[in-house]
């Protein structure tokens, strides 16, 4: 029992943990052709005996071939062939070594899957011949070719060409065998009728409006003739093409707005290498609004849209029916500009209930217009607890409009009463009248007073002057009982004696 407890919890998890590890490298090994060793992510056959004869390959059911990244092959003698199917199953490839062995052919297909490849070694092999096309689709940081017995032809001069136009940090001294068996260096090869191709396309105008058709036509020449395909990318409209010898048309019918902005690239390739002449397609099409959603608070209060069009739309805002005057408290920010999609808001700072309403955007060019609108609510009214009021004052708001407002200038700072200073300025002018009636509530009670005493007055008998003193000896008993009030005001109306 305490055997147990001693191995259970962590210890346990990482005893697991080791077995599985063990269980893997097992099954990767089963997998392993003779002469190789075999990790999750790496193969590599060094072993001249008994070597191996094919490429290796790992049995799918007992591995994972797409976790290869690296492939290491050396002093396999009787490994002549890389097949079409061979390096399909490794798709994660990343570095393929293969060096001092027999590889003397490479099937013109057989790296097609293999998209991550990154560096090539073939070094001291038996080859004679390696066309392009093998690499044509890879993004290659390094291949090496070293000591191979090239034959000096047409079909090599496209090493050279690589090397001239993307050399490796290390300089590679490549040579050839020409007729004679003589070694010539690849950098002083000369081949007559072999050169690079160059393709021109002409396209007169590639602003189209959407729905319209129009057509691209490409000629190309070189010697080797090369070969003349169109590369149109992810088009989505609707295109053919025909091609006659070292000519081509590309015509495009029916042509999307989503198709804006996209490259057509006419590509020449022969033996040597490619050239390609590329445009970008323009159309014009009316604005559409594909997004418009009631206000979400953040900083500020934000009515998010969405708005396609080219050229460039106008935007105008209607709130409750009239013009929105855009000013530095209410206006429209474009946040990310995609081509031709903008991605904004319509920017509220700090608005309140006399904000609610109905707001209505607008977006316009000379292919059309669209229009779509929202209700919002910012704030309920004061005293309702739902702040529902469908009466809201619309006058209130017969200054809060703005022109239309391009996309590229879209704040209008002309407007004289700012949108959401409205509520501000109608609180204080209810202030103002609240302070004119108590002033004057005020003033009344003390005219009031004033008639009072007068009225008293007429029936004293001193007069206005015996009521203030009696007022006065009251006030003063009242305060410290001071014995000069005993005699009221009889006593301060008596002559005093000289």
């Amino acid at each position: 029992m305490s055997s147990w407890t001693r191995w259970h919890g962590p210890a346990m998890a990482q005893l697991w943990g080791f077995c599985w590890l063990v269980v893997g490298f097992w099954r990767a090994a089963l997998a392993c052709p003779t002469s190789c060793k075999c990790s999750a992510s790496r193969i590599w056959c060094s072993d001249p005996f008994p070597g191996i004869v094919a490429f290796p390959r790992l049995e799918s059911t007992s591995a994972d071939p797409e976790n290869i990244t690296e492939i290491y092959i050396a002093n396999q003698k009787r490994l002549e062939i890389i097949n079409e199917d061979d390096i399909e199953a490794y798709v994660g490839l990343k570095n393929l070594t293969i060096v001092d062995s027999g590889l003397k052919f490479v099937a013109h297909k057989a790296f097609l899957k293999n998209s991550n490849l990154q560096h090539i070694n073939f070094t001291r092999n038996k080859l004679t011949v390696l066309s392009r096309k093998h690499f044509r689709h890879l993004d290659l940081s390094e291949l090496i070719l070293v000591g191979n017995p090239f034959t000096c032809s047409c079909d090599i001069m496209w090493i050279k060409t690589l090397q001239e136009t993307k050399p490796s940090p290390e300089t590679q001294d490549l040579y050839c065998l020409d007729e004679n068996s003589k070694n010539i260096s690849l950098a002083n090869l000369q081949i007559s009728h072999c050169g690079l191709p160059s393709a021109n396309l002409a396209a007169p105008n590639l602003t189209v409006e959407e729905g319209k058709s129009i057509t691209l036509t490409c000629s190309v020449a070189g010697d080797p003739v090369p070969n003349l395909y169109w590369d149109v990318g992810n088009l989505v409209s609707k295109h053919m093409n025909e091609t006659s010898h070292t000519q081509g048309s590309l015509r495009i019918t029916n042509v999307s707005s989503d198709d804006s902005g996209k490259q057509i690239s006419c590509v020449a390739e022969n033996l040597v290498g490619e050239d390609q002449d590329s445009v970008n397609l323009t159309v014009h099409f009316a604005p559409t609004i594909t997004f418009l959603e009631s206000p979400t608070s953040d900083h500020h209060w934000c009515i998010p849209f969405t708005v396609k069009g080219n050229p460039k739309p106008a935007l105008q805002w209607f709130y409750n029916g009239a013009i929105l005057n855009e000013s530095k408290y209410i206006c429209t920010k474009i946040h990310v500009t995609n081509h031709t999609e903008y991605h904004g808001c319509l920017q509220l700072d700090n608005p309140t209930h006399m904000n609610n309403g109905d707001y209505k955007l607008v977006a316009k060019n000379e292919y059309g217009k669209d229009e779509k609108q929202i209700s919002a609510h910012f704030m309920g009214w004061p005293g309702i607890d739902d702040g529902a009021n469908p009466n809201y004052p619309d006058v209130i708001y017969e200054d809060y409009g703005t022109a239309a407002n391009d996309i590229g200038d879209t704040t209008n700072r002309s407007n004289e009463i700012p949108s959401t200073d409205v509520a501000d300025k109608t609180g204080r002018e209810h202030l103002s009248v609240y302070a004119v009636v108590v002033i004057a509530s005020v003033v009344g009670f003390c005219l009031l007073v004033m008639l009072f005493l007068l009225k008293l007055a007429r029936h004293s008998k001193f007069g206005m002057k015996a009521q203030l003193c009696e007022i006065r000896h009251h006030y003063l008993y009242l305060l410290n009982g001071d014995p000069e009030t005993q005699g009221g005001c009889f006593t301060c109306l008596r002559p005093r004696s000289t």
